[in-house]
Order: C-alpha cells, then structure tokens, then sequence
C-alpha cells in the first residue's frame, strides 16, 4: 500500500491566517506583503504580452532573464560573479529546494535541517527519500557549532541554510560560511541555501552568500525569489546559482517536473530587474521594521534583537503568560485580541512550546500601525 505522508505545518500554517480571516483580525502572520508592486513591473509585464509568443522558455530560463541575473549579481555592493551557465530560473523556491535534493539524495541519506525552519524543508526531504536530522540553534538564535558538527556524520548528504532566515530574521555571515565549510570540507555533503530575501538584510549590512565562498560554490544550490525580492509572490519566479555540473543533474530531473516557467513573467522581471533599486527596495522594508519595532514598545510584548533581515520579527510574549502555550497565545491573540501571528513552534518538527511569536512587518504602514495600536490598548 501506498505511504500517504502527512505534514501538520502547512495545515498549522493555513490555519491562523484563515483564524485572522474568519475574526477580521489584523493579519501579520505570513510573509505575504499587502501592498502594490512597483508600477514600472506592471508596465513590462503588459509589454511582454506584445512580444512574446508565449511559448515554453528554454530549460534553464530565458536568455535574456539569465544576462539580467549575471549582470545584477554582478553589481551588488558584495559583488558575486556568475557565468550564465551556473544560472537556472524555476518556478519558485519550493521547487527550486525540492528538485535540488532530488538531484543528489539516495533513499536513507541523511540532510540535516537547522531549526527553526520554515515548513517545506522536512516534507521535501522525506518525499526524496531523505531523512531529516534537526539541529536547533541557541537561545539566541545563533548556530551552536559544536552542536551542528555532532549532527553530521557518515550518512550525512545534505545541510539546507536559510539567510536572512525565517523566522528569526538572523544572516550568515562570512565567517559563518567559513566555518560551515570547515565542518564539511572532507565529506561528500551539499549545501541548500535558501536566499530569498538576500536583498533585505538591515543596519549597513550587505548580503554575503553561500556562493561567494570560492570552495562551498561547488556544492552549493543557492536560492533566490524574484517573489519576494519585488513582493509580487503571485508571479512565481525564482531562480538557482549552482555549478555546471549540478546545474547539468538538477535539469536532469527538472525536465520532468516542471519543465520552464512563466515566460512572460521571465521577460518581464529580466526587463525590471536592470532598473531595480535594491537601496530604496531594503530602505523601504527596514522602515517598517523600525516602525514596528518602535511601537511594540508600547505593548508588554518584548523584543529581544531587532531582526537583522526578512520581513519577520520574533517576540517575547511572556510579560502576559506565563501559562499558555505558543500556540495557545497566539491562537488566543487572533481570536480575542484581533491580531494574527505565529507561533515559534511551528517552525519545529517537535512542535515544542517557546516564549516566542512571530509577526510579519511586511505590510502596509498603516496596517502596522492600526495593528500595534490597538495591541496597546487591548493587552
């Protein structure tokens, strides 16, 4: 008989948003942003219906997107080369991580998953016959080294990184790429690194990818969202950086699962993204960081750091319970108090209880505003 798996995130997930709906609360539970893409993206995305034929792309994406990509990676302030071939466009991330662990997993491998984490890694792992090893970071949200080494070992295949990560907003730095590498420098093990907010890290920092490591570049599916990078998560586009030879592998099983995506939305983003303004774009999401940050302070709500990137910021809910679980608390400030959230313990498998909520300051300013305000007066 056929194994049906069942994965309680996602349902977990859709719950409080559909919580939020139901009680008209104010929604800032997912990483969904409420407010208009750039007009000028319109624009292309209207000019690309004249001149396209609207036929499949080619499987690595269309030409003229994947010059878009050298050239604007090429140009950030931490510049990254790539050559054209190491460029595949995909559908969207979730796929992008999905066929990337199809195209080096072995039934029984083993992919070590750093929590917390968002959803889709531990069902993408089993679904490609992986099995998930969980490697919780510290109290503070940093990596425990010596934790994350003594979860390798002889099975180990896989390690899938997430920076700026959800849901605590925490960036890999250089030197933590430099001791990534340490650890996995004399096995057979590949690295997944989902990037895909990499243009919203905050405070001066710059983006610095697992691909700019000269060495861990040819292991590495790196990951990135034109979705989210121009909050337009409906388009569906997404693209991968990863070597010749992977590339050559991860196409092997692409052709079979989706074999291109949205062509005119690839000439459209490849037009956009010459013109796209990562200052202003970063400016704009860090100042709604700040404004959320600023007037969580007039709640009991604590915030311990201010997120370093994403469009996420955890918070400490303990100065009001003691008693009620994550869940609990956050399925009891949606419903009564109006305003939806998660809890940290749905980015665990062990789904176990924190002192910890997340919100999404990825929305417009006065819904934020609305939002945190009326948290002061009913908390």
């Amino acid at each position: 008989m056929r194994k049906i798996y069942e994965f309680d995130h996602y349902n977990f997930f859709s719950e409080m948003s559909e919580l939020a709906l139901k009680h008209n609360s104010f929604d800032l539970s997912l990483g969904v942003p409420d407010y208009e893409i750039d007009p000028q993206l319109r624009y292309y995305l209207k000019e690309s219906a004249d001149v396209l034929t609207h036929s499949y792309e080619p499987l690595a994406g269309n030409p003229l997107l994947i010059e878009s990509i050298v050239k604007f990676n090429f140009k950030r302030k931490n510049s990254l080369p790539v050559k054209n071939e190491e460029v595949n466009v995909v559908p969207c991330s979730t796929f992008a991580l999905y066929t990337s662990l199809k195209s080096v997993l072995n039934q029984g491998d083993e992919v070590i998953v750093i929590e917390p984490s968002y959803y889709t890694y531990v069902p993408s792992i089993i679904l490609n016959g992986g099995i998930p090893v969980y490697c919780d970071v510290d109290n503070d949200f940093k990596i425990n080294w010596e934790k994350l080494q003594n979860c390798i070992s002889e099975k180990t295949r896989a390690i899938i990184v997430n920076s700026p990560q959800n849901p605590t907003g925490k960036i890999w730095t250089e030197s933590d790429w430099n001791q990534l590498y340490d650890l996995i420098k004399d096995q057979e093990i590949y690295l997944i690194s989902e990037e895909i907010y990499d243009v919203y890290c905050y405070d001066g920092v710059e983006h610095y990818s697992s691909f700019h490591h000269p060495e861990l570049r040819k292991r590495t599916f790196c990951i990135f969202s034109f979705g989210k990078m121009f909050h337009a998560t409906g388009w569906k586009v997404s693209y991968l950086l990863a070597s010749k030879e992977l590339l050559e592998n991860f196409r092997a099983h692409q052709q079979y699962i989706s074999f291109s995506t949205n062509s005119p939305a690839q000439y459209a983003i490849a037009q956009y993204l010459t013109i796209f303004d990562t200052v202003e774009s970063k400016k704009i999401m860090e100042n709604k960081r700040n404004l959320f940050c600023e007037l969580v302070k007039n709640t009991p709500l604590i915030i311990e750091n201010c997120s370093e990137g994403a469009f996420y910021q955890v918070v400490n809910f303990r100065n009001i319970s003691k008693k009620m679980s994550d869940v609990e608390f956050s399925k009891w400030l949606t419903i009564d108090k109006k305003v939806s959230c998660l809890p940290l313990s749905a980015f665990y498998n062990s789904k176990k209880n924190s002192d910890y909520i997340r919100f999404s300051f990825a929305k417009k300013d006065e819904v934020i505003i609305q939002a945190l305000e009326h948290l002061r007066k009913v908390l």
